[in-house]
Protein backbone atom coordinates (compact mmCIF):
# COMPACT_ATOMS: atom_id res chain seq x y z
CA UNK A 1 0.00 0.00 0.00
CA UNK A 2 2.53 2.28 0.57
CA UNK A 3 4.59 1.96 -2.56
CA UNK A 4 0.92 2.54 -4.64
CA UNK A 5 0.61 5.81 -2.54
CA UNK A 6 4.42 6.87 -3.28
CA UNK A 7 3.96 5.74 -6.89
CA UNK A 8 0.64 8.01 -7.38
CA UNK A 9 2.18 10.99 -5.78
CA UNK A 10 5.06 10.46 -7.60
CA UNK A 11 2.98 10.49 -10.88
CA UNK A 12 0.53 13.77 -10.06
CA UNK A 13 3.52 15.61 -8.30
CA UNK A 14 7.04 14.84 -9.81
CA UNK A 15 7.79 17.75 -12.78
CA UNK A 16 8.86 16.28 -16.16
CA UNK A 17 10.68 18.98 -18.78
CA UNK A 18 9.72 18.06 -22.79
CA UNK A 19 12.02 20.08 -24.94
CA UNK A 20 11.11 20.27 -28.38
CA UNK A 21 12.81 22.34 -31.29
CA UNK A 22 11.33 24.30 -34.38
CA UNK A 23 13.14 25.03 -37.04
CA UNK A 24 12.08 27.35 -39.94
CA UNK A 25 13.29 29.44 -42.57
CA UNK A 26 10.70 32.53 -41.78
CA UNK A 27 12.17 32.96 -37.99
CA UNK A 28 14.13 36.38 -37.83
CA UNK A 29 17.95 35.62 -37.35
CA UNK A 30 18.10 37.21 -33.86
CA UNK A 31 14.99 34.80 -32.55
CA UNK A 32 17.76 31.94 -33.70
CA UNK A 33 17.89 30.15 -30.41
CA UNK A 34 15.36 31.84 -28.32
CA UNK A 35 13.96 29.77 -25.55
CA UNK A 36 9.95 29.44 -24.68
CA UNK A 37 8.92 27.73 -21.75
CA UNK A 38 4.88 26.71 -21.75
CA UNK A 39 3.22 26.12 -19.29
CA UNK A 40 -1.15 25.00 -18.90
CA UNK A 41 -3.63 23.80 -16.83
CA UNK A 42 -2.78 24.42 -13.41
CA UNK A 43 -6.21 24.32 -11.91
CA UNK A 44 -5.24 25.59 -8.47
CA UNK A 45 -2.80 23.21 -7.89
CA UNK A 46 0.60 24.13 -5.28
CA UNK A 47 3.98 22.70 -5.77
CA UNK A 48 5.78 23.23 -2.45
CA UNK A 49 5.21 26.25 -0.90
CA UNK A 50 5.22 29.58 -2.97
CA UNK A 51 5.07 27.12 -6.00
CA UNK A 52 9.12 26.57 -5.29
CA UNK A 53 9.61 23.90 -7.26
CA UNK A 54 7.70 24.93 -10.44
CA UNK A 55 9.54 27.84 -10.87
CA UNK A 56 12.85 26.92 -9.82
CA UNK A 57 12.55 23.97 -12.98
CA UNK A 58 11.38 27.12 -14.99
CA UNK A 59 14.26 29.25 -13.96
CA UNK A 60 16.85 26.23 -14.76
CA UNK A 61 15.76 27.04 -18.57
CA UNK A 62 16.56 30.67 -18.62
CA UNK A 63 13.03 31.31 -21.46
CA UNK A 64 12.66 34.05 -23.01
CA UNK A 65 9.27 33.86 -22.88
CA UNK A 66 6.73 32.14 -20.84
CA UNK A 67 3.22 31.53 -22.19
CA UNK A 68 0.72 29.95 -20.22
CA UNK A 69 -2.17 28.67 -22.26
CA UNK A 70 -5.72 28.31 -19.75
CA UNK A 71 -6.89 26.78 -17.06
CA UNK A 72 -4.86 28.27 -14.49
CA UNK A 73 -7.55 27.81 -11.72
CA UNK A 74 -10.17 25.55 -11.35
CA UNK A 75 -13.99 26.17 -11.62
CA UNK A 76 -14.92 23.29 -9.32
CA UNK A 77 -12.35 24.07 -6.78
CA UNK A 78 -11.38 27.62 -6.94
CA UNK A 79 -8.71 29.12 -5.22
CA UNK A 80 -6.93 31.70 -7.22
CA UNK A 81 -3.72 31.73 -4.54
CA UNK A 82 -1.91 29.44 -5.82
CA UNK A 83 -2.25 30.24 -9.53
CA UNK A 84 -1.22 34.18 -8.70
CA UNK A 85 1.60 33.58 -6.17
CA UNK A 86 2.89 31.57 -9.81
CA UNK A 87 2.50 33.90 -12.09
CA UNK A 88 3.54 36.70 -9.47
CA UNK A 89 7.07 34.62 -9.40
CA UNK A 90 6.88 33.98 -13.30
CA UNK A 91 6.61 37.47 -14.65
CA UNK A 92 10.09 37.82 -12.78
CA UNK A 93 11.70 35.14 -14.77
CA UNK A 94 10.67 36.78 -18.10
CA UNK A 95 7.46 38.42 -19.87
CA UNK A 96 4.65 35.69 -19.35
CA UNK A 97 1.82 36.18 -22.08
CA UNK A 98 -1.59 34.05 -20.90
CA UNK A 99 -4.82 33.22 -22.57
CA UNK A 100 -8.19 31.62 -21.11
CA UNK A 101 -9.03 27.99 -20.81
CA UNK A 102 -12.45 26.80 -20.46
CA UNK A 103 -12.45 26.68 -16.46
CA UNK A 104 -12.12 30.51 -16.45
CA UNK A 105 -15.11 31.23 -17.67
CA UNK A 106 -16.86 28.44 -16.26
CA UNK A 107 -15.96 29.85 -12.94
CA UNK A 108 -17.66 32.76 -13.18
CA UNK A 109 -14.92 34.74 -11.92
CA UNK A 110 -12.47 35.80 -14.55
CA UNK A 111 -12.84 39.47 -14.96
CA UNK A 112 -11.90 39.79 -11.54
CA UNK A 113 -8.88 37.56 -11.92
CA UNK A 114 -7.76 39.10 -14.95
CA UNK A 115 -7.09 42.27 -13.43
CA UNK A 116 -5.19 41.09 -10.94
CA UNK A 117 -3.33 38.67 -13.56
CA UNK A 118 -2.69 42.44 -14.82
CA UNK A 119 -2.12 43.94 -11.82
CA UNK A 120 1.18 41.33 -11.74
CA UNK A 121 2.51 42.19 -14.65
CA UNK A 122 0.83 39.20 -16.85
CA UNK A 123 0.16 40.01 -20.25
CA UNK A 124 -3.50 38.88 -20.67
CA UNK A 125 -4.31 38.26 -23.98
CA UNK A 126 -7.95 38.32 -25.26
CA UNK A 127 -8.35 37.58 -28.87
CA UNK A 128 -5.27 40.36 -29.54
CA UNK A 129 -1.90 39.83 -31.15
CA UNK A 130 1.59 41.51 -30.11
CA UNK A 131 4.71 42.09 -31.49
CA UNK A 132 7.48 40.81 -29.39
CA UNK A 133 10.96 42.56 -30.78
CA UNK A 134 14.62 41.26 -30.14
CA UNK A 135 17.24 43.70 -31.44
CA UNK A 136 15.82 44.72 -34.89
CA UNK A 137 13.92 41.72 -35.81
CA UNK A 138 10.42 40.88 -34.49
CA UNK A 139 7.54 37.96 -34.67
CA UNK A 140 4.16 38.24 -33.68
CA UNK A 141 2.27 36.68 -30.63
CA UNK A 142 -1.67 35.87 -30.84
CA UNK A 143 -4.06 34.57 -27.87
CA UNK A 144 -7.23 33.98 -27.84
CA UNK A 145 -10.17 33.42 -25.34
CA UNK A 146 -11.37 29.84 -24.87
CA UNK A 147 -14.74 29.77 -26.81
CA UNK A 148 -16.29 27.84 -23.56
CA UNK A 149 -18.16 31.45 -22.75
CA UNK A 150 -20.69 30.69 -25.41
CA UNK A 151 -23.58 28.39 -24.38
CA UNK A 152 -23.44 25.70 -27.56
CA UNK A 153 -21.23 23.65 -27.96
CA UNK A 154 -21.60 23.35 -31.72
CA UNK A 155 -20.49 27.09 -31.68
CA UNK A 156 -17.06 26.52 -30.17
CA UNK A 157 -15.27 26.29 -33.68
CA UNK A 158 -17.31 29.09 -35.10
CA UNK A 159 -16.75 31.27 -32.00
CA UNK A 160 -13.19 30.49 -32.07
CA UNK A 161 -12.48 31.34 -35.56
CA UNK A 162 -14.24 34.84 -35.29
CA UNK A 163 -11.44 34.79 -32.16
CA UNK A 164 -8.69 34.38 -34.81
CA UNK A 165 -10.23 37.17 -36.90
CA UNK A 166 -10.43 39.49 -34.87
CA UNK A 167 -7.27 39.04 -33.18
CA UNK A 168 -5.66 39.66 -36.45
CA UNK A 169 -7.05 42.98 -37.53
CA UNK A 170 -4.92 45.76 -38.09
CA UNK A 171 -1.46 43.65 -38.05
CA UNK A 172 0.92 44.21 -41.10
CA UNK A 173 0.55 42.19 -43.79
CA UNK A 174 4.17 41.21 -43.85
CA UNK A 175 5.00 37.53 -43.54
CA UNK A 176 6.09 37.72 -40.03
CA UNK A 177 6.64 34.39 -37.52
CA UNK A 178 3.56 34.23 -35.85
CA UNK A 179 2.60 32.19 -32.56
CA UNK A 180 -0.59 31.11 -31.60
CA UNK A 181 -1.84 30.61 -27.95
CA UNK A 182 -5.14 28.62 -28.12
CA UNK A 183 -6.22 26.45 -25.28
CA UNK A 184 -8.00 23.83 -27.23
CA UNK A 185 -5.57 21.56 -29.30
CA UNK A 186 -8.61 19.73 -30.89
CA UNK A 187 -9.24 22.49 -33.50
CA UNK A 188 -5.81 21.89 -34.67
CA UNK A 189 -7.23 21.99 -38.39
CA UNK A 190 -8.51 25.30 -38.23
CA UNK A 191 -5.13 26.76 -36.98
CA UNK A 192 -3.48 25.20 -39.85
CA UNK A 193 -5.71 26.80 -41.97
CA UNK A 194 -4.38 30.31 -40.62
CA UNK A 195 -1.08 29.36 -41.38
CA UNK A 196 0.28 30.01 -37.68
CA UNK A 197 4.19 28.95 -37.44
CA UNK A 198 3.52 27.30 -33.94
CA UNK A 199 0.46 26.58 -31.92
CA UNK A 200 0.86 26.55 -28.17
CA UNK A 201 -2.62 24.48 -26.84
CA UNK A 202 -3.42 22.58 -23.34
CA UNK A 203 -6.83 21.19 -22.34
CA UNK A 204 -5.95 17.56 -22.95
CA UNK A 205 -4.21 17.33 -19.87
CA UNK A 206 -1.90 14.37 -21.83
CA UNK A 207 -4.98 11.92 -22.02
CA UNK A 208 -5.28 11.38 -18.25
CA UNK A 209 -4.08 8.05 -18.19
CA UNK A 210 -1.07 7.38 -20.51
CA UNK A 211 -0.87 3.72 -21.92
CA UNK A 212 2.66 2.60 -23.35
CA UNK A 213 2.97 2.84 -27.44
CA UNK A 214 -0.66 3.80 -27.33
CA UNK A 215 -1.14 7.31 -25.77
CA UNK A 216 -3.39 9.11 -23.78
CA UNK A 217 -6.73 7.37 -22.62
CA UNK A 218 -9.22 10.48 -22.86
CA UNK A 219 -9.69 14.00 -23.37
CA UNK A 220 -12.09 16.35 -22.81
CA UNK A 221 -13.95 17.12 -26.26
CA UNK A 222 -11.68 14.57 -27.79
CA UNK A 223 -13.39 11.60 -26.07
CA UNK A 224 -11.76 8.05 -25.95
CA UNK A 225 -8.12 7.63 -27.11
CA UNK A 226 -7.75 11.17 -28.39
CA UNK A 227 -5.62 12.36 -31.20
CA UNK A 228 -4.04 15.26 -29.70
CA UNK A 229 -2.88 14.70 -26.24
CA UNK A 230 0.95 15.28 -25.67
CA UNK A 231 3.77 16.60 -27.54
CA UNK A 232 4.31 17.85 -31.64
CA UNK A 233 1.84 18.28 -34.28
CA UNK A 234 2.59 19.18 -38.30
CA UNK A 235 -0.11 20.22 -40.47
CA UNK A 236 0.94 22.09 -43.54
CA UNK A 237 3.11 24.70 -42.06
CA UNK A 238 1.83 24.80 -38.91
CA UNK A 239 3.53 22.89 -35.56
CA UNK A 240 1.35 22.57 -32.49
CA UNK A 241 2.39 21.99 -29.06
CA UNK A 242 0.00 20.04 -26.83
CA UNK A 243 1.34 20.44 -22.84
CA UNK A 244 0.04 17.55 -21.06
CA UNK A 245 -0.97 20.51 -17.88
CA UNK A 246 0.25 20.53 -14.46
CA UNK A 247 -2.60 19.91 -11.97
CA UNK A 248 -5.88 17.90 -12.40
CA UNK A 249 -9.83 18.67 -12.30
CA UNK A 250 -12.64 16.29 -12.76
CA UNK A 251 -10.41 13.48 -12.77
CA UNK A 252 -8.17 13.21 -9.85
CA UNK A 253 -5.31 11.21 -10.72
CA UNK A 254 -2.73 11.04 -13.56
CA UNK A 255 -1.06 7.57 -14.65
CA UNK A 256 2.27 7.23 -16.42
CA UNK A 257 2.00 10.86 -16.76
CA UNK A 258 3.82 13.32 -15.06
CA UNK A 259 3.14 17.17 -14.66
CA UNK A 260 4.85 19.03 -17.42
CA UNK A 261 6.97 21.64 -18.20
CA UNK A 262 7.63 22.53 -21.76
CA UNK A 263 10.87 24.23 -23.82
CA UNK A 264 10.73 24.83 -27.15
CA UNK A 265 13.73 26.41 -28.98
CA UNK A 266 13.07 28.44 -31.84
CA UNK A 267 16.62 27.58 -34.74
CA UNK A 268 16.29 29.72 -37.82
CA UNK A 269 17.17 27.63 -41.15
CA UNK A 270 18.01 29.22 -44.17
Amino acid sequence: MTLLIYFFYFQNNSIVTSEYSIRSDKLPQNFNGYKIVQLSDLHSKSFRNNQSNLVKRVKKEKPDLIVFTGDLIDSEKYDEKPSLILMGKLVQVAPVYYVTGNHEWWSGKFNSLEDKLKNIGVQVMRNSAEEITNGTDKIQIIGIDDPANVKESYAEKATTEENIINSLEGLEEEDNFQILLSHRPEMFSLYSEYEFDVVFSGHAHGGQFRIPFIGGLIAPDQGLFPKYTSGKYNSLNTTMIVNRGLGNSIIPLRIFNRPEIVLVTLNYVK
